[in-house]
């Protein structure tokens, strides 16, 4: 990915680079991403997930038989701004990598004790909004949809963002604009916060919902189109995976959505057509009411989509 605009005098990460994710049983996260559309990986002792095409891997999934575990999160930041930033990071208080990363960058913990890894390393999304693409038409007097054993499986482009629980949502919004250098796009009160990153991002590159305990509550992947939203929905259906939420449309980050609860509770989301916040752009977001910031329609939610399954940490 090309680097794009940069925003002048902004220090801070740009990119979400990948998170790492403890779950009871491999052959469950294997059969359960591949369904997905994800490029699962399995090597000696872990799964990277991988999008087709993409060499990028979003995320590290360890089965140790225990309940599921957020691991840690590692964020991306330009080569020459990685010396400042990593001052700036050892003045917060630096932590020991975490025992199953690669060890390299510089790591922090969030309010929550999550340890954060930063890297120098080149952008991961896209440098401005994607416009949206039409299908072909199809020739005069030919349907456009394909038969249902035709319908072509859906290739996620890439990781998105992730949403996490936390017990002080404004607590993380301050670590992550003081000492990541995100900012804050749109907020409900204490209940969610979505923060983006300084030199060109998705509306958010990670987000926070208030919880008892801190935990992931999804992580979303990008599709090309609404109708790969349904396509992807369908297939996790017939794969065995029903419960989930969808399809609809979010109010704060106004992308259309499909989300399917993974085996141990959390959820992968479907997501197209997310805003996108330019580098030289200050974003209107603004505090709202949190009856009026979760959807615009779609079907009602899930009583268990809020659910925290993750225990807290000590």
């Amino acid at each position: 990915m090309s680097d794009g605009p940069r925003r002048p005098g902004a220090l801070g990460v740009h990119s979400l680079d990948h998170f790492a994710l403890g779950v009871p049983d491999a052959a469950a996260a294997l059969r359960f991403y591949r369904a997905f559309g994800l490029d699962a990986r399995m090597t000696d002792d872990r799964i990277d997930l991988h999008t087709f095409g993409n060499p990028q891997r979003w995320a590290t999934l360890h089965a140790d038989s225990k309940p599921k575990r957020l691991e840690y999160l590692c964020y991306d930041a330009y080569e020459d701004d990685f010396d400042a930033l990593a001052v700036k990071l050892r003045r917060h208080g630096t932590c020991a990598p975490h025992v199953r990363s690669d060890g390299s960058g510089v790591w922090v913990t969030d309010p929550d004790g999550m340890p954060i890894q930063v890297v120098a390393g080149a952008r991961r999304g896209p440098a401005e909004k994607r416009p949206p693409v039409s299908p072909d038409a199809p020739p005069p007097g030919s349907g456009a949809a394909p038969g249902r054993s035709a319908a072509p499986r859906v290739r996620p482009r890439r990781l998105s963002h992730v949403l996490l629980f936390t017990p002080d949502v404004a607590r993380q919004v301050e670590f992550c604009s003081s000492v990541l250098g995100l900012r804050l796009s749109d907020r409900a009160g204490d209940v969610i916060a979505f923060m983006h990153a300084p030199h060109g991002s998705d509306h958010h590159v990670v987000a926070f919902a208030k919880s008892d305990a801190a935990g992931l509550h999804h992580s979303s992947w990008e599709v090309a189109s609404i109708d790969e939203i349904g396509l992807g929905a369908e297939r996790m259906r017939s794969e065995g995976y029903a419960h989930g939420w969808g399809i609809g449309r979010h109010v704060l980050g106004s992308n259309y959505f499909h989300y399917v609860q993974d085996p141990w509770g959390s959820w992968a989301e479907y997501s197209y057509d997310i805003d996108f916040v330019p580098a030289g752009i200050d974003w209107a977001g603004g505090d709202h009411p949190v009856e009026d910031s979760f959807y615009v329609w779609g079907p009602a939610v899930p009583d268990d989509f809020i659910v925290n399954r993750e225990a807290p940490r000590t």
